[in-house]
């Protein structure tokens, strides 16, 4: 009997003891997650009413911001787009803490690295955003001059140009986080 107490009994025992104690640490994990889902939702209603009533989607619709979403793949209107990002960053964020609340060393080290550089991840995307919608219109730019000068490969060498920038504003992106340095000054 004493055999069968170490072999099944003690373990199953340890096992339950580990559980108890990471049972608080689970319940505040879970606790921050959804109180993430909650917030993170609530901001973005409330960002798109914001952004609604000062009229911004009228805006990119005047500035062409609102056509060239669309060409990018972006369906959304921009209030919509811009409250879904923040609400996701948000909800991303209380993710990543509802699993350092878990207090497992793994998870901590991996929300800190992730959380510091964040920052530059969106700098990142903003550089895209930035390449992406001054190469269409250099590209535009370029189209229009090429054919009011009568050239004859007027839309190539628009391509040319917007894919060039865009390449341009990949690089330096990249660059940004970490990805190929120095490839802009060699550029």
């Amino acid at each position: 009997m004493n055999a069968l107490n170490k072999i099944i009994f003690e373990p199953i025992g340890k096992s339950l003891d580990n559980i108890l104690v990471f049972l608080p640490n689970i319940m505040t994990s879970l606790f921050i997650f959804i109180l993430g889902l909650v917030i993170s939702l609530a901001v973005k209603m409330i960002l798109e009413g914001v952004f609604k009533a000062i009229g911004l989607d009228r805006l990119s619709k005047r500035m062409g911001f609102q056509e060239l979403m669309q060409k990018g793949g972006i369906t959304d209107r921009l209030s919509l787009f811009l409250a879904k990002f923040t609400g996701g960053l948000l909800f991303l964020i209380f993710t990543l803490l509802s699993m350092r609340a878990l207090e497992v060393n793994v998870l901590e080290k991996l929300s800190d690295k992730f959380l510091f550089y964040l920052p530059n991840i969106i700098i990142a995307l903003l550089i895209l955003l930035t390449g992406w919608l001054l190469g269409n219109f250099l590209g535009r730019t370029v189209l229009i001059a090429a054919v009011n000068a009568g050239i004859r490969f007027s839309r190539l060498a628009a391509a040319f140009v917007k894919y060039l920038i865009v390449m341009l504003a990949v690089t330096m992106a990249l660059e940004h986080i970490g990805i190929g340095e120095k490839t802009v000054e060699i550029a």
